[in-house]
């Protein structure tokens, strides 16, 4: 059991799952303070000033002015803006891996094309080429 486990972890696939998984959450964490840090205070200023981060519902409890102060007093709340900072965040990623997965095909598709073998020529040119065979003996 030790060795087929050692066989699984060693094969390529895993270690390559492995820094996917790494560089992904990397790149999450990029994109998190992407949003959260570039893009939603511009959206957030444009709007009026809005905090997207500060914007909630509070559902138990008094009304606070901050997140902060409503989750340190243990408040119940409906955290919308940090709903749509992971939205935007997701559809971020989304994209990314979109872009990425497009081009590796392209590039998958490209080295099929180049590896593929040439194709066996039309059934009428190899009858004509039995026809030619055929008169050559013949004579």
């Amino acid at each position: 059991m030790f060795k087929e486990f050692k066989d699984f972890a060693v094969k390529g696939n895993v270690v390559d799952m492995a820094v996917g998984i790494i560089i992904g959450a990397a790149f999450g964490t990029i994109v998190k303070s992407l949003v959260n840090d570039v893009i939603m205070p511009p959206i957030g200023l444009l709007l009026g000033g809005v905090d997207f981060s500060n914007l909630f519902v509070t559902l138990k409890g008094q009304s606070f002015v901050t997140l902060v102060e409503a989750q340190e007093a243990g408040s119940v709340t409906l955290n919308y803006g940090l709903f749509f900072n992971t939205i935007i965040s997701f559809l971020i990623v989304a994209f990314a891996i979109f872009i990425l997965v497009k081009q590796i095909n392209k590039l998958k598709k490209k080295e099929e094309e180049a590896s593929a073998e040439p194709s066996a020529p039309p059934r009428s040119d190899v009858l004509l080429e039995e026809i030619r065979d055929l008169l050559k003996t013949s004579r």
